[in-house]
């Protein structure tokens, strides 16, 4: 039998061995308490903690299982992270954590996952307070799964924590958490091979949002009454399907620098949006199935964006369906399957579900209007109908912008979930009475 051979065997018995002799372990409340049964477990064992009050902070370096019963609270002092993990194969759950420090160099936390730290699953959890909730710091194969984190809502936003970030942290898996306030819900940098899936994300800047993160998934989450909800910048190879935006304030979804990705099957529902979707210098994208609802703007396409293939979608009573800043000429069908426009009256006499004539959103009053807003006090006058008028019978007069040359003529529809539709209505109630927030999603420098 070869050496190789010979130390996996090796190794599994031992881990066999340890499983079988790990034990649970009642933790009851005192100074101390869970430091002191950290320190005196064996590897694999579980510690199970009693309702009462926890002093943190503390650190996992060996393989345990730390479980709190209801009522188990662990709260720091004030500095630093309440909950730090070194080691592999770590489990922390139903623990009610509070109490990190403030210092944003360190990135204090609720829970930090080290770069060290390896196959690690936080579950069930209820972080409150801290300025960060969960941290993943270059850590692998890390599972966030269903945790409730409330984070800061005092101060500028900007000099809040995120709910949960994930720096080069390959292979994590953010499923299932409810967060509120804070900044960002889920921040994601220089990392790949990541899923994010099924996340609630409330009252905070951005719902999720990406730098430099690669071949990621961004599925089912659902975004409600932020500033912003899917700030996704600077990143390849990454799917965005299925989530929801439902009242965010100023864009639903914003690609910059955002290049090959998949974005099919979103619902983007304004109320007091700007913007439904904001495209900005991102290349070679497929936006499919989308359903774009609502705002002041259904899609801002600017900065060069080339070779995106847009059909599918349903753009409905947006007071301006699209925003093209651009001279050149761009065809938003694909295989004679174009998208859907609420505002486009058109025949389809074969009864094909496409529509006899092509739909074009913008003229050139449109144009005039995005460089010289006061125009706006022509927009009655006979010169301006006369411009309309002649642009219609004469398309070749048409400046270089949209056209969908074979527009459906029905929808695809989106349902959502009672409970959203609640949240939805109360974001937009409040948006209303707010004033704005001290952050600018339109200042990409500031990202």
């Amino acid at each position: 039998m070869s050496h190789g051979l010979w130390t996996g065997l090796i190794l599994g018995l031992c881990l066999v061995a340890n499983a079988a002799l790990a034990e649970t372990r009642q933790v009851s409340p005192g100074p101390q308490a869970l430091a002191n049964a950290i320190a005196g477990a064996a590897p694999g064992d579980e510690l199970v903690l009693e309702r009462g009050l926890y002093e943190g902070p503390v650190e996992i370096l060996k393989p345990l299982i730390v479980t709190g019963l209801d009522g188990a609270i662990l709260r720091g002092n004030g500095t630093g992270s309440v909950i730090g993990i070194s080691g592999e194969n770590i489990t922390v759950r139903g623990l009610a954590i509070e109490g990190s420090g403030s210092n944003s160099t360190d990135i204090d936390s609720g829970i930090f996952v080290r770069e060290t730290a390896r196959n690690v699953t936080v579950e069930d959890n209820f972080l409150s307070g801290n300025l960060h909730g969960i941290t993943l710091h270059g850590a692998q194969d890390v599972k966030v799964l269903r945790n409730r984190i409330e984070g800061r809502n005092t101060g500028h936003v900007n000099d809040r924590g995120n709910g949960i970030y994930v720096w080069n942290a390959p292979g994590a898996l953010v499923e299932g958490n409810e967060i509120r306030w804070g900044r960002d819900g889920i921040f994601a940098n220089v990392s790949k091979k990541d899923v994010f899936r099924g996340n609630l994300m409330r009252d905070l800047r951005f719902a999720v949002h990406y730098m430099y993160t690669n071949d990621s998934v961004i599925e089912g989450n659902v975004s409600i009454g932020n500033t912003l909800g899917y700030a996704l910048m600077f990143s390849n190879k990454i799917i965005v399907k299925d989530n929801m935006s439902l009242a965010d304030r100023q864009h639903g979804l914003m690609l910059n620098y955002a290049n090959n990705a998949e974005v099919i099957g979103n619902l983007v529902r304004g109320g007091t949006t700007a913007k439904c979707t904001f495209i900005y210098n991102a290349h070679k994208n497929r936006i499919t199935g989308n359903r774009f609802e609502g705002c002041g703007i259904g899609i801002h396409f600017t900065a060069g964006s080339e070779r995106n293939a847009i059909s599918g979608n349903a753009f409905i009573a947006n007071q301006n369906q699209v925003k093209y800043v651009g001279s050149r000429q761009i065809e938003w069908s694909d295989q004679g399957r174009g998208n859907f426009w609420s505002d486009h009256a058109a025949f389809d006499l074969n009864g094909d579900g496409i529509a006899d004539s092509p739909y074009r959103p913008n003229d050139l009053m449109d144009h005039i209007l995005w460089s010289q807003p006061a125009a706006k006090l022509l927009l009655g006058s006979p010169a301006v109908q006369l411009v309309r008028w002649s642009q219609d019978s004469f398309p070749a007069t048409l400046p270089g912008g949209v056209t969908d040359s074979f527009p459906l003529t029905e929808p695809i529809s989106i349902s959502v979930p009672a409970r959203f539709i609640a949240l939805e209505a109360d974001a937009i109630a409040e948006a209303r009475e707010r004033s704005m927030t001290d952050d600018d999603p339109d200042n990409l420098a500031s990202h």
